[in-house]
């Protein structure tokens, strides 16, 4: 598997390219820092774009939903796909409206999914979903029922084309600004994860296991 994809007429950046990036221990990184992507697809000629929780397992993505769902349906009976994860970082303060700005990591994926078809690899999955965002919690919980394994439908694509893009840095402004007595900068923007709230019809007997006080796998700071 070669380190960088091969950017395509659709996937190769054209505005800004200097902020593109096309290797995959990049992409990786955006999309193993994230929880929601946004899946883009088209029925009918209607364009739809669904947020949606999502994974990664080496070299593929996976998202689930229930087997109802419009969008689950179109993409498995083999739709184009566009699946992008987006982390705001800061928000940069520039000496005119015009240079305002984001700083962002971006990915952009494009493909085709498949769907999970056999029972075991399909609970396989759906494993790696629980553990990826909450470690350790798959053996204690309920064991999935049949009734909720078929109520459920498990997307996968290879990851081929990908390409990211990534804005960090102070404002960049014009030269004749700088001398004007404006505050300019970047104010940080960091995910935070609050104190646990306990359900309402929380048993006595269960309490919240102290792996859970760690937030540092979720890459969230506490508040």
């Amino acid at each position: 598997m070669p380190d960088s994809f091969n950017p395509s007429a659709r996937s190769r950046l054209r505005r800004l390219p200097k902020r593109g990036h096309y290797d995959r221990a990049t992409v990786y990184a955006i999309l193993d820092a994230g929880f929601i992507c946004h899946v883009g697809y088209a029925i009918g000629g209607q364009p739809y774009v669904t947020p949606t929780a999502y994974w990664r397992e080496q070299d593929a993505v996976y998202w689930h939903g229930s087997a109802a769902s419009r969008m689950l349906r179109a993409l498995e009976a083999g739709a184009d796909c566009c699946l992008t994860v987006t982390h705001l970082d800061g928000l940069v303060f520039a000496r005119s409206a015009f240079h305002h700005s984001l700083n962002y990591r971006s990915a952009m994926l494009f493909g085709r999914a498949r769907k999970i078809e056999g029972a075991a690899e399909k609970l396989a999955k759906l494993e790696a979903f629980v553990e990826r965002m909450y470690p350790g919690r798959w053996p204690e919980l309920r064991p999935v029922s049949a009734k909720e394994l078929k109520a459920t439908t498990v997307l996968g694509m290879h990851i081929d084309e990908a390409s990211a893009k990534i804005r960090s840095g102070g404002p960049v402004d014009d030269e004749a600004d700088y001398a004007l007595p404006l505050w300019a900068g970047v104010i940080p923007v960091h995910g935070a994860a609050g104190k646990p709230e306990d359900d309402a019809r929380l048993v006595k007997a269960a309490k919240m296991p102290a792996a859970l006080a760690d937030l540092a796998h979720l890459g969230l700071r506490k508040r």
